[in-house]
């Protein structure tokens, strides 16, 4: 990606969301929700969905590639709408950028103070789950508690397939969350941006006692509290939205559709 002209696309003043493909879409949801005025341009990095089994200096890479194209391209600020990336690669995104950086990470905080049987499901991907932030939100909130890490292999793939109600993707749900719900888990943190698309199928498994946590709306506060009034766009303005990936672009329309809703234009990222 580094070969390409970083003046050939310009996104001045937008905000820049990315992920390893299309779960980011409902942390999006929530910074177009906060921040209506602003432009927003998501990168969907489908073509190496998922980073969840990637190894870390693969991650990095692709962090960096995706984070230096947007500030190369204009952004005022960038979003990590990936746990995976940020808990792997966050520190090194912030080395490379003067941009406002803000990320998302599993919300073991909030879960750890709203669970009334005092157990916690993490549902995440692997490589979330045995990275050194995820030990740090544990120990410096777990007291007390039992946090129980269920990485659940599958899940990503299945939203990037937009396959969210089959019966396939029903026993793939139950396979990992039955056994916290047998633990007494009654709040499950959705440790990466593509689950919330499969909550509408989880709570009805897990049932209305269960606690879901997502991030998103809190990473949308942050955002907006990032960004300084002196850099906000004009609130009489419209904000646009603008959608690239990595993947097959054919494809990834139709999963954004779905997901996001209609008159959403899918680009190919220049490589």
């Amino acid at each position: 990606m580094s070969a390409h002209n970083p003046t050939s696309t310009s996104f001045a003043n937008a905000i820049g969301v990315f992920d390893s493909g299309v779960g980011g879409l409902s942390v999006l949801r929530a910074i177009r929700a906060a921040l209506p005025a602003e432009d927003l341009v998501y990168v969907a990095d489908s073509g190496f969905a998922p980073y969840g089994d990637k190894s870390e200096a693969f991650i990095t890479q692709r962090t960096l590639s995706i984070g230096n194209w947007l500030a190369a391209s204009g952004v005022k600020a960038i979003t990590v709408a990936c746990n995976t990336a940020t808990v792997v690669a966050i520190g090194r995104l912030r080395e490379q950028t003067h941009l406002p950086v803000v990320a998302i990470e599993p919300a073991i905080k909030p879960a750890a103070n709203t669970t009334q049987s005092g157990v916690v499901g993490v549902l995440a991907t692997t490589q979330t789950l045995q990275s050194e932030s995820v030990a740090r939100l544990c120990n410096a909130y777990g007291a007390g508690k039992r946090i129980l890490l269920q990485p659940c292999p599958g899940w990503v793939e299945a939203v990037e397939r937009a396959d969210l109600h089959s019966p396939q993707t029903e026993a793939l749900i139950r396979q990992f969350v039955e056994p916290l719900m047998q633990e007494g888990a009654d709040t499950l943190v959705l440790g990466c941006t593509h689950y919330p698309f499969l909550r509408e199928t989880l709570q009805g498994m897990v049932g209305p006692d269960v606690t879901l946590i997502d991030p998103a709306d809190a990473v949308a506060t942050e955002l907006a509290r990032r960004i300084s009034d002196s850099r906000r766009t004009d609130s009489n303005h419209f904000g646009t939205t603008q959608f690239f990936t990595s993947g097959d672009v054919a494809h990834v329309q139709k999963v954004v559709s779905l997901l996001w809703g209609d008159g959403a234009i899918v680009k190919p990222m220049p490589q």
